[in-house]
């Protein structure tokens, strides 16, 4: 049987995280779609859109202000095939107020697709019913993860309108898609005769690797990357102690660079030249930050486990230095890598082949464009 063929789609791509969005517009216009990525930019990473939708503050002023820029921006997102939301918090507005702009974008357009891809209802739900997952942001094991941020979220999104806000989303919307494993498993419970998931997208064409080695290094360079406020929440501050073990063993045959809220286009220029990148102690999987350095050859020490594979039906590949959630894991992980250098130049390529294999962009395109059509767009 053929490749299904479909015609022009024009699509709305509305907020962006980490790139998915910005990436996956590339992509389809490239394939001749007619494409609008609106969004703030997912704030001082200031990923690219066409619509710019960055709220500059909180003030009175600003808000009546940046309101209106909403409206006249809303004049023109009308008479869409596709319209996607990177999640139900799509604009940096109160949920409170997002209804409204839900509801036009429902009402003048012809699909409306919800993104699984980050913070949501179901991802808190999942986390914190101790069962969904071994570990995660939310717990681990039987055990809950106790913090201000936690808490924070917890409240908005099981106990506050945003939550609300996302069930009204996720029953009323034409379909969802899932990124990751993790919300796949989040989202699937409730809503499996609608989700489907798709891969996140990597523009493998343009993160090409850098430095893959040929031999065993004789420095294995590591990078690690801090979210400034957020190092508890993803497990960076477990994984900068169990690196600063490492560094203080092996001294001078490894080297180590750590970023801190850096813009996009600057952490991709610092990527290069490493070996090993540390990223989200407690994924089970490798979000974009990590998709993008194994697109340019580096080792991700991470989330790494079986459901991930599973999920893209791999069964070959394992390039991901799988780690506990633990700081003893990702020390032990981390030594094992110098000690066994002449491994990083096959795990390298590995890395590379399997972002090609399940994340480039143009498959990972064609795979939405079949299922929006799917659902009638």
């Amino acid at each position: 049987m053929g490749k299904r063929i479909f015609a022009a789609v024009k699509v709305l791509l509305i907020g962006d995280y980490s790139n998915v969005h910005a990436t996956l517009g590339a992509a389809l216009k490239r394939m001749g779609h007619e494409v609008c990525v609106a969004s703030d930019g997912d704030g001082w990473k200031n990923y690219p859109r066409d619509v710019d939708l960055r709220r500059p503050s909180l003030g009175r002023l600003a808000t009546l202000a940046y309101l209106l820029r909403l409206e006249r921006a809303f004049l023109r997102f009308r008479g869409f095939d596709v319209v996607q939301l990177i999640g139900p918090d799509f604009l940096p507005l109160k949920a409170e107020r997002l209804y409204r702009y839900y509801r036009l974008l429902r009402r003048h357009n012809r699909r409306v697709f919800l993104g699984a891809f980050g913070m949501d209802k179901y991802w808190v739900k999942a986390g914190t019913d101790c069962a969904t997952f071994r570990y995660s942001d939310f717990n681990l094991g039987a055990s809950a993860r106790h913090s201000a941020e936690n808490d924070r979220f917890i409240a908005d999104w099981l106990h506050g309108e945003k939550g609300r806000l996302n069930d009204f989303i996720a029953r009323d919307c034409d379909g969802i898609v899932s990124g990751l494993y993790e919300y796949d498993a989040s989202y699937r419970p409730y809503f499996a005769d609608k989700l489907k998931f798709i891969p996140f997208p990597i523009d493998t064409a343009k993160s090409r690797p850098q430095t893959i080695a040929t031999a065993a290094p004789s420095q294995v360079r590591f990078f690690i990357g801090v979210m400034s406020g957020r190092s508890a929440y993803k497990g960076t501050d477990v994984m900068l102690r169990a690196l600063r073990r490492m560094e203080a063993r092996y001294g001078e045959a490894v080297g180590v660079t750590l970023v801190e809220s850096v813009p996009f286009d600057e952490y991709r220029r610092l990527l290069a030249g490493s070996h090993v990148l540390l990223d989200q102690l407690y994924s089970y999987t490798p979000a974009m930050n990590a998709l993008e350095a194994m697109a340019q050859g580096l080792v991700v020490v991470g989330g790494g486990e079986p459901e991930n594979y599973a999920i893209l039906g791999e069964e070959e590949l394992r390039p991901i230095v799988n780690v506990a959630p633990t700081e003893e894991s990702v020390f032990e992980a981390l030594c094992n890598l110098v000690e066994r250098r002449e491994e990083i130049p096959r795990l390298q390529r590995e890395s590379r082949e399997y972002v090609v294999r399940h994340h480039d962009a143009d498959r990972v395109a064609r795979a939405y464009v079949d299922f929006w059509c799917s659902q009638g767009c």
